[in-house]
């Protein structure tokens, strides 16, 4: 980072918001995925929009790359710095700017944390469904990068599903707005709503967005079915979903990650069980309670040897405190883990689980498993510890072959976590070539300076970069104006 440019930055930023020394940096060289760490040129917390664009403006004109963070909850290393680049932070931009509880939206902006939209709007019986284990701090736009999920997105989908609009502004500066405040408005011409999301920062930093609200459920049933065997958890999960229900979350534990949530919140689970089983039913309470009847019918049929029917709210919290810790409880049984998010086919769970304990056996290394189990999107948590020689690189060559394994059955290498750094290298076996050039001119046309979350997603870096246009892409088909 040259002192020309850093000496703008002080234009723009008061000492206390642009950080330099070793000591400020230190927190924001890893996210979530410690075991990848980068020092920073230098980190910036914009508190307006004005800000942000100036910010982006500058680094275009340097040819600085930059990085967009909020919580650094990504455990992908999506969010890991770029050596010598900017951290452009955004936890101070976290106002919930309108909230429209009869058309059911919210404006809100990137730093806002998941949770606070529906702490903000329950008043109205309104909640924001997409709800990542790491709700209670992740921010908004971390979510609409990586195209966040969660227990619920079985029934109601990802963040995709859930951004009505957004106002960006992209890798060279430039502001503008798409989308619509109603569902109907977001199918007109190209969706560039969805293009966004999930894109990992590679075209720009989201300024605002505005959420899709949905009526708080009417009555809620959770059912909480332990096995013998993971197998038989995970048979359970096609035998619900054949039966025609359609639960709010199905979400499935095995023996080492309950154990890891004992310890750490006492959630109560059965210990003698192999696996749990979590299934809730959400919604008016006359259908609610119609599907629950047909729900106990399927639980009792698949081999279960012991139901837990939550009785009221705080016992349905407590069922969830334990799952939605599991990630973090984990590090109460090994000094570090690897967290992969891969998805196979809800047909073959059982296949899968299999095939990874064999995996495990093989490599030596426990494996904790805990998944969405509703749309097959598998989080296996492989321990080990970062202070034996060849250790980390044990479990990322364990972690790729379950990743491999969830494409061979007809599945994808990320669900919601992204590719970040740690999968980049696997896209090839998910993607043709010509499917990734695609991808790379798409970046290149909207980023032509690479300097957008440089070296994330693209196996081994960044492509050659294409000669730059005169006029940006989406400039020529009116879409955005240059400010």
């Amino acid at each position: 980072m040259n002192q020309l440019f850093f000496e703008k930055l002080q234009q723009i930023y008061p000492e206390d918001r642009l950080l330099s020394r070793d000591v400020e940096l230190l927190p924001y060289e890893s996210d979530a995925l410690t075991a990848f760490q980068t020092k920073p040129g230098a980190v910036v917390l914009p508190i307006s929009e004005n800000e942000i664009i100036q910010t982006m403006r500058l680094c275009h004109a340097h040819d600085v790359p930059f990085v967009a963070r909020g919580s650094g909850t990504s455990l992908s290393g999506g969010s890991l710095p770029i050596q010598d680049g900017l951290v452009i932070g955004l936890n101070r931009m976290n106002k919930i700017k309108a909230i429209d509880p009869e058309q059911r939206f919210a404006v809100v902006e990137p730093g806002v944390i998941n949770l606070k939209i529906t702490e903000a709007i329950q008043r109205y019986g309104l909640y924001y469904a997409p709800d990542p284990s790491s709700q209670s701090i992740c921010t908004i736009g971390g979510n609409i990068a990586f195209n966040s999920g969660g227990a619920h997105c079985l029934k109601y989908g990802m963040t995709s599903n859930h951004i009505l609009a957004m106002k960006v502004v992209l890798a060279d500066g430039t502001v503008t707005e798409f989308g619509s405040e109603s569902i109907e408005g977001i199918g007109i011409g190209p969706d560039l709503v969805g293009l966004f999301v999930g894109s990992e920062g590679l075209f720009g930093i989201v300024l605002e967005a505005t959420v899709r609200l949905m009526p708080t459920p009417e009555r809620y049933r959770t059912v909480m079915a332990a096995y013998d065997d993971l197998g038989k958890a995970g048979d359970a999960v096609s035998m619900v979903v054949a039966s025609g229900l359609l639960p709010g979350a199905m979400e499935i534990m095995d023996k080492l990650a309950m154990k890891a949530a004992e310890a750490s919140v006492n959630a109560g689970y059965p210990q003698e069980a192999e696996a749990i089983l979590i299934v809730e039913l959400e919604g008016e309470a006359g259908q609610v309670e119609a599907e629950f009847k047909q729900l106990d019918e399927v639980i009792q049929s698949s081999g279960a040897i012991e139901v837990i029917i939550a009785q009221n709210a705080r016992e349905r919290a407590k069922i969830w405190k334990g799952r939605k810790g599991a990630f973090s409880a984990v590090g109460r049984l090994s000094p570090d883990y690897v967290v992969q998010d891969g998805v196979v086919p809800r047909s073959k769970l059982g296949e899968a689980l299999t095939k990874i304990s064999e995996l495990r056996q093989q490599y030596g290394l426990d494996v904790a498993n805990v998944f969405h189990a509703g749309d097959g999107n598998l989080h296996p948590l492989i321990l080990y510890n970062g202070r034996e020689d060849g250790a980390l690189e044990k479990a990322e060559a364990l972690a790729g072959e379950i990743l491999k394994l969830c494409v061979e059955l007809g599945g994808s290498i990320t669900g919601e976590h992204g590719i970040g750094m740690e999968k980049r290298d696997y896209m090839p076996a998910m993607f043709s070539e010509l499917e990734l050039d695609v991808m790379k001119d798409l970046r290149l046309a909207i980023d032509p300076k690479e300097i957008a979350n440089r070296g994330k997603m693209f196996p081994g870096g960044e492509a050659p970069a294409l000669k730059q246009h005169g006029m940006h892409p989406l400039e020529k088909q009116g879409v955005i104006s240059r400010e």
